[in-house]
């Protein structure tokens, strides 16, 4: 598929969409991310060629396939749009590879893009941010293998597991702990080239640096990962799984900022508000 050929993948908006769903894939070959050539990209066919999800809008001027276009013209998005997102429970190292691979569901609406808010309820509680190497599914899957599980795999990303602690202590399917809207930030990019065996994860909690992990101390790895979801179900294009969170956390509160970060893609950066959706809330 062309689009692996490609260092980084992304869904933007431009900056002036013409209607408020507006958006396009781009892409980038160029090594160094913040360098001109990595902040210039070029507009590409959708990754996801069989999810009508994924369909990118109709062309314009200046954004036909091939054309080339900056990042000052576009907002980031999240980097699909999925049909399922899982995240593994209890999933660091040797206490969570001694129990058998656990999922859990978190709702596609909850999935947010970089730069928007992380919006929290005043009955929320306590909340936590979950830094994730996070897969992005190239393709529909089912009954992978682990020679089989990297040719499902378009990319990696960066998630955001956010997580209601008070919430897990009470439902035991986690869905109103995980799933609320804005608890799935996801970006900025996909890596399509990722060694994932090794990379430094960690989060920047209002400017301080937490103690960071590695996805070596992840108790399951990507490829079993991807062989136990699909033993049961068929992963779709653009799906996502976060795939745990070895790293130390922080309590998030309105006004908060929080930045995940994930060696070899980047870093994912959210603000923290109250809810839009409760009344007095600015």
């Amino acid at each position: 598929m062309t689009s692996r050929l490609l260092h980084r993948i992304a869904r933007v908006r431009p900056a002036s969409p013409q209607s408020p769903d507006e958006h396009f894939f781009v892409g980038n070959d160029a090594g160094d991310f913040t360098s001109t050539e990595g902040r210039a990209w070029t507009v590409i066919d959708s990754p996801f060629p069989v999810s009508r999800a994924n369909d990118p809008s109709p062309s314009r001027s200046g954004w036909e396939t091939g054309a080339v276009v900056t990042e000052d013209s576009f907002d980031f998005l999240a980097p699909s749009v999925p049909v399922n997102v899982f995240g593994m429970a209890h999933n660091t190292g040797k206490p969570g590879r001694d129990l058998p691979p656990q999922a859990f569901h978190k709702a596609a609406s909850s999935v947010i893009g970089p730069g928007e808010a992380i919006q929290l309820s005043s009955a929320v509680g306590y909340v936590d941010p979950e830094a994730e190497l996070t897969v992005v599914v190239g393709r529909p899957s089912r009954g992978l293998t682990l020679k089989t599980a990297r040719a499902a795999i378009l990319g990696y990303t960066i998630g955001n597991d956010v997580s209601a602690r008070d919430l897990q202590k009470t439902d035991e399917l986690w869905i109103s702990a995980k799933s609320q809207d804005t608890f799935t930030p996801v970006g900025p990019w996909i890596v399509t080239d990722l060694d994932d065996s090794n990379l430094e994860i960690g989060i920047i909690h209002n400017g301080g640096e937490l103690k960071t992990a590695s996805s070596a101390d992840l108790g399951w790895k990507v490829d079993e990962i991807m062989v136990y979801l699909t033993s049961f179900m068929t992963l779709q294009p653009g799906d996502l799984v976060l795939t745990g969170f070895p790293a130390e956390c922080a309590r998030i509160q309105p006004g908060d900022s929080v930045v995940c970060r994930v060696e070899g893609i980047g870093e994912l950066r959210n603000p923290v508000t109250g809810a839009s959706w409760e009344v007095g809330t600015p």
